[in-house]
């Protein structure tokens, strides 16, 4: 695979939005892992007050894509006690709008995946091809597009600012926002406009960086190809967090991949965040869950979250990133039990899966009164 062809320090390097510092200088703390984790802990207090002041957007809503089989083995990692080599999860796309003081209106794209490129990951096509088709239709369901979506919502690609994923994986925005030569396999004569004209892609520096030279244990969930030949000026590289709106923050959550980044909502139930570094809630409270072998696994082993770790990046970092979540949002309203984690893939019941269906699903997050798409 080739490495992609824009240089990386090249890249946007102003963040939009206001740097965070609360966890600026998670990388620098003395001691091992242990000693982060401890650290990490002590300022999630001072970022949930600093956060919760910035006020909230004006509209969160959600939007599935689809449903996909995932190895139980790494969504549930060492824990679950169950026969079923795949569990179900489902990815959602969530539209987040906000005013900025000076009154210009934002929208942000969180997940926008375009399903059908996503298909073109080598790990997943390669279980495309060994899967029964019978299996595929059952468990592989596509409930909408990204377009599609923001048709049904009245909402213009050209009004879209911004397109932010956790991580990389799987993804290939190509066509959400243009690629400056011809491909053979999406447009062999020409270059490819974007659909999203004024959007910026906001991804981690690291990650960027990570994927001009991949490492094996990368290869299978990145397509590496698809960033060749995008268009710089739609790529916006940052370092660390940033408070994008009121109530809209990115945090750099390294681990599940270096550059992983989750999405911090603060909303009319208290503070969410959003990424893949769990695949349920209720693996942030594993003692909760009643799926085989979590709370078990929590209470012998003293570990308190169940990562969702394929590429085992940073084992102990994401470990930190999760007890970062955890420790920043509020308690579901619905279940006071699990907190508002809303994984952006999320474990989902299915007959495939038995002994994997989760005890909690949230299925969405909504804020803001649903006018606010087209206001």
């Amino acid at each position: 695979m080739t490495a992609p062809d824009f240089a990386v320090a090249s890249l946007q390097a102003t963040s939009p939005g206001t740097p965070i510092d609360v966890f600026a200088d998670r990388s620098t703390v003395p001691g091992g892992p242990g000693a982060r984790l401890r650290w990490i802990r002590e300022r999630a207090r001072a970022f949930r007050a600093e956060f919760a002041a910035t006020g909230t957007p004006d509209l969160v809503s959600t939007h599935p894509l689809t449903t996909l089989p995932y190895p139980t083995r790494f969504g549930l990692w060492r824990a679950p006690r169950t026969p079923a080599p795949f569990l179900v999860i489902t990815n959602r796309m969530l539209i987040i709008r906000w005013h900025e003081p000076g009154g210009r209106r934002r929208t942000l794209l969180f997940e926008p995946s375009d399903i059908a490129l996503g298909r073109n990951t080598p790990y997943f096509a390669a279980l495309a091809a060994k899967a029964p088709g019978f299996l595929r239709r059952f468990v592989a369901v596509e409930y909408g597009t990204v377009p599609g979506h923001l048709a049904a919502a009245g909402i213009d690609p050209a009004e879209v600012d911004y397109l932010v994923f956790d991580h990389l994986h799987t993804q290939d925005v190509r066509r959400w926002i243009g690629i400056t030569r011809p491909q053979a396999d999406l447009s062999p004569d020409l270059p490819v406009e974007p659909l999203f004209p004024n959007a910026k892609l906001i991804a981690q520096r690291t990650e960027l960086e990570a994927m001009a030279d991949l490492h094996p244990l990368q290869k299978p969930w990145y397509q590496p190809d698809a960033y060749r030949d995008l268009r710089t000026d739609h790529v916006l590289a940052i370092d660390g967090d940033v408070l994008l709106g009121p109530g809209v923050a990115l945090l750099s959550t390294p681990g599940h991949v270096l550059g992983n980044q989750t999405l911090v909502l603060n909303t009319g139930t208290g503070i969410w965040a959003s990424s893949e570094n769990a695949i349920a809630a209720e693996c942030l409270v594993p003692r909760q869950s009643r799926i085989p072998g979590l709370s078990g696994w929590s209470r012998r082993w003293d570990q308190e979250v169940i990562l969702n770790a394929n590429t085992l990046e940073s084992t102990a970092d994401q470990y930190a990133s999760l007890v970062l979540e955890k420790s920043i949002v509020d308690p579901s309203q619905s279940d006071a039990r699990f907190p508002q984690f809303f994984p952006s893939s999320e474990l989902t019941a299915n007959l495939t899966s038995p002994g994997a269906r989760p005890t909690f699903t949230h299925r969405a997050i909504t804020h803001g009164h649903p006018k606010g798409l087209r206001s």
